[in-house]
């Protein structure tokens, strides 16, 4: 069990979690193997018995949430994008992103408390497996960062559809940094009908930020923020964060975010 520390003078919250630094991928990339990959289908023992199944199909699932065996906090769940082994959100289908996105709230909503919905991808974002999935982390209280937000930041608009728009905040903290919100703010994204669509728009951002790198993979990081403006923010890996970054809260970005929203637009 991690042992959660709160530092009041700071507000920082810190979990100890020894146990973290044993799980598969820790420290190297872990397998990328199928035959042996925990969250692929046919593999499904592999796993703890999962908390919610959503979809059919022939491996009886599109969709799974199970405790992650590593938690960094009392309650942790993995949900698991669809049967097939596959790395980036941007290779999902709709179909299975509008899955993922019921699992968030359905979860969110039989667990109650301050649930904190993430998405890592890569093993320099801090993925420990290859196969695309998210996580849920219930928080001892609303994430400070979030608490912190006076609104939403001023943006460069790449994309509105469905109801959501996306931008590149023009402070970006690092190159082609997004931000996916509603058109017309509103409150509560774990329990609002644009979720899904501000998923389905993160696929689409993933895949052009892929091409837009030359790359077929993009190590990056998003989560939710809940609260009065609910919105997902997307932070790819594109450099390395340093002294300034970290000890100053001072980032640099090398790419304009006009440039990029242009790039992302295109």
């Amino acid at each position: 069990m991690a042992d959660l520390r709160h530092d009041a003078m700071t507000g920082r919250w810190v979990a100890i979690a020894p146990a973290r630094a044993t799980r598969p991928g820790a420290d190297e990339p872990a397998s990328d193997d199928p035959a042996s990959c925990p969250f692929c289908a046919g593999n499904e023992e592999l796993t703890p018995p999962e908390t919610l199944r959503l979809g059919g199909g022939p491996t009886g699932w599109q969709v799974r949430v199970v405790p992650n065996l590593y938690p960094a906090l009392e309650r942790q769940e993995v949900v698991i994008h669809g049967p097939a082994h596959v790395h980036s959100f941007g290779e999902l289908s709709d179909a299975t992103i509008d899955l993922v996105a019921e699992a968030w709230q359905r979860r969110a909503r039989d667990e109650g408390g301050f649930c904190f919905p993430l998405l890592n991808e890569g093993h320099e974002a801090g993925s420990s497996l290859p196969h695309s999935h998210s996580q849920l982390a219930w928080l001892p209280a609303p994430a400070p960062l979030a608490v912190a937000e006076r609104g939403l930041p001023a943006l460069i608009e790449v994309l509105e559809r469905d109801g959501v728009t996306a931008g590149c905040p023009v402070a970006s903290r690092v190159p082609y940094e997004l931000l996916i919100a509603p058109s017309r703010s509103e409150a509560d994204g774990l329990r609002s009908d644009l979720l899904a669509p501000a998923l389905r728009l993160l696929a689409e951002l993933v895949r052009r930020l892929q091409r837009i790198r030359g790359q077929q993979f993009v190590p990056l990081n998003a989560w939710l923020h809940d609260g009065p403006h609910w919105h997902l923010e997307v932070f790819p890996r594109t450099t390395r964060l340093a002294g300034l970054e970290l000890g100053a809260g001072v980032y640099i970005d090398s790419v304009a975010p006009e440039d990029a929203a242009a790039e992302l637009s295109a």
